[in-house]
């Protein structure tokens, strides 16, 4: 599994003081213009992962800023609006002072299941009703179709069908709520640029292995693992360095915000975490959910686990 420092970042300058690690499958990348390592590598081969326990607007910002990777030109910010009933989603007064720094317009694709988030009016409304409209503007990308995006060496996938909207944008800044998914085990990172930026049809797609755009179907758990981590390498390939995702674990139920009456947490909070490499925020978050003191994690692990979640990470890896 891929190895990455994990960097606290305490008050000014945001120095790493602290630090552990996992496997890694890559040596330090290096930034084109500088011959420098890049930010997301170091010599050694780990992907750095940066922390802060603290969740609030302030740190958000600081988290993305410690990155070195600017948000620019047209800005997506992928997340999840929540499905209707639900309230675990992150908190538009949380995620406004970001939103609105990288001047980003918040996106998201109609679900595949049906709920209140299946057609376009529906979503946008349910994004009004949870106070994202007042922050930003928010674009339903498969409102007028969907485009494709080519993906090679895919086991079950030979692309990814994506809202047609996401070709309009440069940049994206993945802004995901860490917590548990009664599919995936988790969703994080990972689920957030596949399942998230797929359109209808193309989440259909992904969850039947690439057996349909018309019906989940009923594909091995695993293969449908591995098709989450194949687009997700897709939509990674397709932006190139003009990508970078931020993580909140907090509200950590064992429900995704998807589901319209999720189970209330039974853990508490563990911070904000943010890398340029998903697999390692992935890992660094779930590792720190296995690593907390706190008893109630065993519901979240159960979930994880239960759903060989941990399989998505070692074939994206």
């Amino acid at each position: 599994m891929r190895k990455y420092l994990l960097n606290t970042l305490i008050l000014v300058f945001m120095l790493p003081l602290s630090m552990y690690g996992c496997n890694a499958s890559q040596g330090g990348e290096r930034n084109n213009e500088t011959g420098q390592p890049s930010n997301d590598s170091i010599p050694g081969g780990q992907s750095k992962v940066y922390f802060m326990k603290e969740i609030n607007s302030e740190n958000l910002i600081k988290i993305y800023e410690a990155l070195g990777r600017t948000a620019k030109g047209k800005v997506a910010v992928k997340l999840s609006t929540g499905e209707p009933g639900g309230h675990n989603f992150l908190q538009p007064a949380l995620i406004k002072d970001l939103v609105q720094k990288v001047n980003g317009t918040i996106v998201e694709c109609n679900t595949a299941y049906g709920g209140g988030r299946s057609d376009t009016e529906s979503h946008l409304q349910a994004a009004r009703d949870h106070g994202f409209t007042s922050i930003a503007t928010v674009d339903i990308m498969d409102a007028d179709g969907e485009a494709e995006l080519p993906l090679e060496g895919g086991r079950h996938l030979k692309k990814d069908i994506v809202g047609s909207h996401y070709l309009n944008y440069d940049f994206t800044v993945v802004l995901s709520h860490f917590k548990g998914h009664a599919m995936g085990g988790f969703g994080g990172a990972i689920k957030n640029i596949s399942i998230g930026i797929a359109s209808s049809n193309g989440k259909r797609y992904i969850h039947s292995a690439g057996a349909s755009t018309t019906d989940w179907g009923s594909p091995a758990q695993d293969d449908f693992l591995e098709s989450m981590a194949e687009a997700a390498k897709a939509v990674i390939n397709h932006c190139g360095e003009n990508i970078l995702y931020i993580s909140v674990a907090n509200n950590l139920s064992v429900d995704c915000d998807c589901d319209s009456s999720p189970e209330d947490p039974r853990m508490g909070d563990i911070g904000i975490l943010a890398s340029l490499d998903p697999v390692a925020l992935d890992k660094a978050c779930t590792d720190l959910v296995r690593a907390s003191s706190d008893h109630g994690k065993i519901h979240l692990i159960e979930r994880i686990d239960s759903r060989h979640g941990m399989h998505t990470l070692d074939y994206g890896e």
